[in-house]
């Protein structure tokens, strides 16, 4: 069998892998870019039906092409999408949907991917982009065996009707949780418990959009992200989720202890019965393709500098928290990161980045 031959791949259809494609394009390289979705949009479908973007247009933009409309608005799920969609549709990239990758093989002959209908390609350069949804993080809490309730994580949930008159808690103190948690207690019970306290900025302070501040004072970009890894961020509010949690809708409390049966013990040791417990606990790096490269740890995590891997030559990364940056997993700051990676890839591999044949 004869495998295909380009000059970077892309794994990942979704805003980093997107990224990723222009900045190979703008380098001079012909990117072939995969992925598992019916069209390249990412996981922007798959969250919940309220959803906005907590940056506004113009700081929410890939390079090359505006929003449109009010830039100062936070956009919704669904503009998104639309965004996404009306981007890929201007790149002058080979996009294959319907392409899901299964392995990454490193030889010396370069890196050869392999996805689930068979396809077989071979480049120097793979950019692993498909993000975190498909691996939600999932802690089991005491007693969940024994739960009689259900228990969802956040990235299954949709809309507050489908929880109405039911006794809901929310673990998690992120962007995520807290949204939730302040919708679902407009027709439920709800608590929304942590193990920390609540930690808020404002959206706009001093009248402008935090982002604003973020890039003027450049620390948006500043390559911190080594340091800030595994510390909770800030929930971004403009005062409305601070004054639902006062108003008690929902109520904040400690972290419960245990579940046990239909019931919730409380730090205090008080006991009551639930319905239904909402894990806003985050994700982690979807990287099952590069299990048996050296790539990841025993976590599965990706062994990366600012997205190059420092076991796989050739491979590199965008999209992954704190990657480099506050901003790396964000639409603004991947975009930035894919010009660097594959920058960095080049000059590290020239050889091999320049050996491949033009089709």
């Amino acid at each position: 069998m004869t495998d295909d031959r380009v000059e970077i791949v892309i794994v990942g259809g979704g805003q980093s892998g997107l990224s990723a494609a222009h900045a190979a394009i703008q380098q001079g390289l012909r990117p072939m870019l995969l992925t598992a979705s019916s069209e390249p949009v990412g996981s922007w479908p798959d969250y919940y039906d309220s959803l906005t973007l907590f940056s506004p247009a113009r700081y929410s933009e890939l390079p090359g092409r505006s929003f449109g409309g009010d830039r100062d608005r936070y956009p919704s799920r669904d503009e998104m999408v639309g965004y996404l969609r009306d981007y890929a549709a201007g790149l002058d990239a080979d996009i294959r949907c319907g392409e899901r990758v299964e392995r990454v093989t490193a030889d010396d002959d370069g890196l050869l991917v392999e996805s689930a209908t068979g396809l077989r390609v071979r480049s120097p350069l793979v950019i692993a982009a498909t993000g975190s949804f498909d691996s939600p993080h999932r802690p089991a809490p005491r007693g969940l065996e024994g739960f009689s309730g259900t228990v969802s994580h956040a990235s299954e949930y949709r809309t507050p009707g489908d929880y109405a008159g039911r006794r809901v808690v929310v673990v998690g103190g992120g962007n995520t949780a807290v949204q939730i948690a302040a919708e679902l207690a407009t027709v439920a019970r709800v608590t929304l418990t942590t193990r920390s306290p609540l930690k808020f900025s404002p959206q706009r302070p001093l009248g402008r959009d935090l982002h604003w501040w973020l890039s003027r004072s450049r620390l948006d970009s500043a390559p911190i992200g080594r340091w800030l890894r595994g510390r909770t961020t800030p929930v971004l509010d403009d005062g409305r989720y601070r004054a639902a949690i006062a108003a008690g809708r929902p109520d904040h409390r400690p972290m419960f202890t245990r579940l046990d049966g239909q019931d919730v013990i409380w730090s205090d040791d008080q006991r009551e019965p639930i319905d239904t417990v909402i894990l806003a606990t985050g994700y982690r790096p979807h990287l099952p393709y590069l299990a048996g490269t050296g790539a990841l740890d025993a976590d599965a995590e990706p062994l990366h500098r600012a997205g190059v891997s420092t076991t796989v030559a050739g491979l590199g990364y965008v999209g992954l928290e704190y990657q480099r940056s506050i901003a790396s997993a964000t639409v603004r700051g991947g975009a930035r990161d894919a010009a660097r990676v594959i920058r960095q890839l080049r000059t590290m591999a020239p050889a091999r980045a320049t050996a491949v044949a033009r089709v």
